[in-house]
């Protein structure tokens, strides 16, 4: 079985980004993140409706951390305290070696490559010093721009999960991603 710990927070870098722990300070941009619906579009959660409901949610990602049942990062651009977005893991199996990794990204930074750098940095992190032997991902088969950060990353199209997820009243097909460390 995997042992995995997070007491100690890994910061990461890019040469255009920082990924690093979120803080309280980054509530606000999380909440207008989390209310967008732009962004919210394709996840099956409420839209958050306060800044209270991203206060709740940092502090869950600091206990799922301090549980080791979470990683998650803030992104912020290199030179700037500009908060712009979350990736981490989720959803771990450490019995089965084997974590789901999700992210969000603020719309004014969609389609700059930002997300396939940290999504290629988190991956090598996940299978290096986390050491995962799979990482999967799970997103709505329409939605496009998050497959092909996943494809332009190695991940792999393993199939469409028909019926798997309900949402607002309707039971919503899911498009399942993973990549191994032997990939």
């Amino acid at each position: 079985m995997l042992a995995i710990d997070f007491s100690r927070f890994p910061i990461l870098r890019t040469e255009r980004m920082l990924l690093r722990e979120l803080e309280p300070a980054d509530a606000d941009t999380l909440f207008a993140m989390r209310s967008d619906e732009r962004v919210m579009r394709h996840i099956g959660r409420p839209r958050a409706s306060s800044l209270q409901d991203a206060v709740d949610l940092i502090e869950r990602i600091a206990i799922d951390r301090m549980s080791n049942q979470g990683l998650t990062w803030g992104m912020q651009l290199s030179g700037s305290r500009e908060f712009i977005g979350t990736i981490g893991f989720y959803r771990l199996k450490p019995e089965h070696f084997t974590g789901e990794v999700g992210y969000l990204l603020q719309p004014d930074h969609w389609g700059q490559g930002l997300m396939s750098e940290a999504l290629e940095l988190v991956t090598n992190h996940g299978f290096g010093r986390i050491g995962f032997h799979r990482i999967e991902a799970i997103t709505a088969p329409e939605n496009q721009p998050s497959r092909r950060v996943l494809e332009r990353c190695g991940y792999r199209l393993e199939g469409i999960l028909r019926g798997s997820y309900h949402w607002q009243g309707a039971q919503l097909d899911s498009a399942l991603y993973g990549r191994l460390r032997t990939d």
